[in-house]
């Protein structure tokens, strides 16, 4: 038997884009959750739904630790669901993803599951949206529910791997696939390879820190080989 692999995968702008129907969920639940429209919102490249809010909280002048976060996260999960056909509409998969997906699925040994700043709950439905949810471990995943700092989420998916196959994962044969320079930094200071994709907000120079940078997923080929080779 192969060698297990463990992938991974960041969602949003590496997997999927929302059609900016994101930032609209996330403003209905801040406004149903603390009662105040939202005026701005936090930066979220690449950090955790728990630390967004509390960055759009005060920005608001309100207290973060006044609302409680599994409220907030079960409003955006609601807000997913009701927004579902705006969402497919608006959004989309992005280039190469279901095939890289499907192509990963094939490799003796690879793990795909997801370490994702999204509540585990969100993470789940923006993949089904898209249909590529099917070759995903998402037991195995790390969420924004789970911790504030992406890399605790990186060790902490890798423990969970490391408890299901009895075997050690690590840099050798744990990779994690995003969009941003802290997906990046996730990665190296949790203890995995990078793939870097530009294809949300950040340039290809901006991340020339990962192990690898692509324009996007679509030489699945490639991908393949850098995941398995």
């Amino acid at each position: 038997m192969a060698r297990h692999r463990l992938v991974l995968w960041d969602i949003d702008h590496t997997l999927i884009d929302t059609g900016g129907v994101g930032r609209q969920v996330f403003a209905d639940a801040f406004r149903h959750v603390t009662g105040v429209s939202m005026r701005e919102q936090a930066s979220v490249h690449g950090r955790t739904e728990q630390v967004i809010f509390a960055d759009t909280a005060r920005l608001h002048d309100l207290d973060p630790d006044a609302f409680d976060f599994g409220d907030f996260a079960t409003a955006l999960a609601d807000g997913y669901r009701a927004r579902a056909a705006e969402m497919r509409e608006r959004g989309h998969a992005l280039p190469g993803a279901a095939s890289i997906l499907a192509a990963l699925h094939k490799e003796d040994g690879v793990v795909q599951t997801v370490v994702s700043g999204n509540p585990r709950s969100v993470s789940r439905i923006k993949l089904e949206m898209f249909g590529l949810d099917e070759r995903i471990d998402f037991s195995l995943g790390a969420y924004g529910d789970d911790h504030t700092e992406r890399p605790e989420l990186v060790r902490a998916a890798r423990r969970l791997a490391e408890v299901r196959y009895g075997t050690a994962f690590d840099e050798a044969n744990t990779l994690i696939i995003g969009d941003t320079p802290a997906d990046i930094d996730a990665g190296l200071q949790g203890g995995a390879r990078v793939i870097a994709v530009a294809t949300g907000a950040s340039d290809r120079g901006a991340l020339s820190h990962a192990d690898h940078v692509l324009d996007d997923l679509s030489d699945t080929a490639a991908v393949v080989e850098l995941v398995c080779g």
